[in-house]
């Protein structure tokens, strides 16, 4: 089967809602998901640290002044219901035993569905005989209101956000809802990130407990993350929570920089005032925010090794050595494709991230162009006037994908 048809059949498959559904020799099954790290977000009027059984009042500052607080975008994080209890869905081979095998699949800023990426976790499947775990970010995906995603609120909240800052560059209503959000409270990248960092321990630990229904308590698992999805897969295996990610691959498609080297505004992304203020906040002036923030400041710099490694991967100079140790200590199990017309993630700055600064460190990254129109958020796009293409490049990739975890 083509890209193409293959694209098309899973996203149908998908539509249809159901908890479980076959397609050829795959089954992708819908399950739920209780996240139990949904109280360290913003709004408590209290936190507690269970690692150091410490209190913290709310030193949150919660801003309502950016843009407007219709439609529901400026609801307190810990109140966003669809964050707290959500489903994700497993690809795996048709018809087999408990898992023993998985990948866990991590995607970009600013999506709200699964579609593109089913061909991608399909051909992994097949090639790897691995099943995949599309778990989604805080706040994306099933993670978030619908109304974020009305399309008449959302351009007629656009609209108003031009109003109001006139020198905004693609604002759209694709992403009014994250750049409002983001504009007007710039941490909660960092508390969504590490949220969702907790719920994948909280995921691999309820595995390996033999509280899941397909996975074996003794599998092994790979990551395969794209775009900012692989922040969380950097910090996740470099920080190695309990060894739990010694023997786990790590393969970044269009990713892997540190955030202060990426472009994200896009209609599809972020405006432009929101990432002003997100680069502001982690890369310019971090170390005076942690000064104020007495919660932050436990998580990023009192014996959290995944804040130490989040801080890390925010700013190229700063902790740039530990950074790179980290990565020299694991350079064979990390593989990266970064593609030359990617603007929102370039990859020299894929190269300078990964291979360090003196290019000391021996991670492996292909860099590849495709003889048709793509981008950065649309690496495979469906309408291209010779599809052929579109396949040939696609199963490149993947081909080289499967090969780094065959080996």
């Amino acid at each position: 089967m083509d890209y193409q048809n293959c694209y098309i059949k899973l996203k149908e498959g998908l539509a249809s809602n159901q908890n479980k559904i076959k397609i050829d020799e795959i089954e992708i099954h819908k399950l739920p998901f209780t996240s139990n790290s949904h109280n360290l977000l913003s709004g408590n009027k209290s936190y507690f640290c269970e690692k150091h059984q410490l209190t913290f009042e709310d030193t949150i500052s919660y801003f309502n002044d950016i843009g407007t607080i219709e439609s529901g975008v400026h609801i307190k994080d810990v109140f966003v219901k669809e964050n707290q209890q959500f489903s994700y869905y497993i690809l795996k081979p048709s018809g087999t035993e408990k898992i023993k095998k998985v990948t866990f699949l991590f995607h970009g800023l600013n999506e709200k569905n699964w579609e593109k990426y089913l061909p991608w976790g399909k051909a992994i499947c097949e090639k790897t005989n691995s099943a995949i775990v599309f778990f989604p970010i805080a706040f994306h995906m099933d993670r978030a209101p619908l109304s974020w995603s009305e399309k008449r609120k959302m351009f007629e909240l656009s609209e108003q956000r031009k109003l109001r800052f006139p020198n905004v560059v693609n604002s759209s209503l694709s992403n009014v809802a994250i750049s409002m959000r983001l504009h007007a409270m710039p941490q909660r990248m960092i508390w969504s990130g590490l949220q969702t960092y907790y719920d994948v321990i909280q995921f691999i630990e309820n595995c390996k407990s033999n509280k899941h229904p397909l996975i074996d308590k003794d599998f092994s698992f790979n990551i395969f993350a794209y775009s900012i999805g692989g922040l969380l897969a950097e910090i996740l295996k470099l920080s190695n929570y309990k060894n739990y990610f010694t023997n786990s691959k790590l393969c970044l498609f269009c990713s892997g920089a540190v955030v202060n080297r990426i472009s994200p505004v896009s209609k599809f992304i972020l405006d432009s005032e929101a990432n002003i203020a997100l680069y502001a906040y982690l890369a310019e002036h971090f170390n005076k925010f942690l000064e104020k923030d007495k919660l932050l400041h436990h998580y990023i710099e009192e014996d959290h090794i995944e804040g130490e490694v989040f801080n890390a991967m925010l700013e190229y100079q700063k902790k740039r050595k530990f950074r790179e140790d980290l990565f020299k200590k694991v350079e064979h199990q990390i593989y990266a494709i970064a593609l030359q017309k990617d603007f929102v993630i370039p990859p020299f700055e894929v190269m300078n991230t990964l291979q360090g600064a003196f290019r000391n460190i021996n991670i492996k990254v292909d860099l590849m162009d495709f003889n048709y129109n793509y981008t950065h958020e649309n690496p495979f796009p469906l309408k291209v006037a010779d599809q052929n293409l579109v396949n040939e490049n696609f199963n490149l990739v993947f081909d080289k994908v499967t090969s780094f975890f065959n080996k």
